[in-house]
């Protein structure tokens, strides 16, 4: 089994760090939270309907692939996906984050996601 690292968010000469070994999101096969979502996590998140989190997207930045979303009790969390959700993402549009295996649905597509 290969050594995983953490995922580090923070942002640095403003791009995102931590995508060690990985460049580009299109050729990216990192598992790491943020990454590529691997069937394991997408099926355990759907088994575990309690832990969803709705929200709503109150900022997208495509650029360094951190979304703002606000739930439904008040909080506001920050996100970060490799490929900038593929353009997925738009203010205003109602997703849900799952609190336990760092997934986010949109729509029909879910991302695996990295707390930031």
């Amino acid at each position: 089994m290969p050594h995983r690292e953490p995922h580090a968010v923070t942002p640095a000469t403003g791009e995102a760090t931590g995508m060690r070994g990985c460049e580009r999101a299109a050729g990216c096969t990192s598992e790491r939270a943020g990454h590529g979502l691997n069937a394991v996590q997408e099926r355990l998140a759907a088994v575990t309907a309690s832990r969803w989190i709705d929200a709503i997207v109150t900022s997208v930045d495509t650029t360094t692939g951190y979304a703002w979303i606000a739930t439904l009790d008040g909080g506001i969390r920050r996100v970060w996906q490799h490929d900038a959700f593929g353009g997925a993402l738009a203010v205003g549009d109602p997703v849900a984050l799952h609190g336990v295996y760092g997934v986010l649905a949109a729509g029909d597509r879910r991302f695996s996601v990295a707390d930031a």
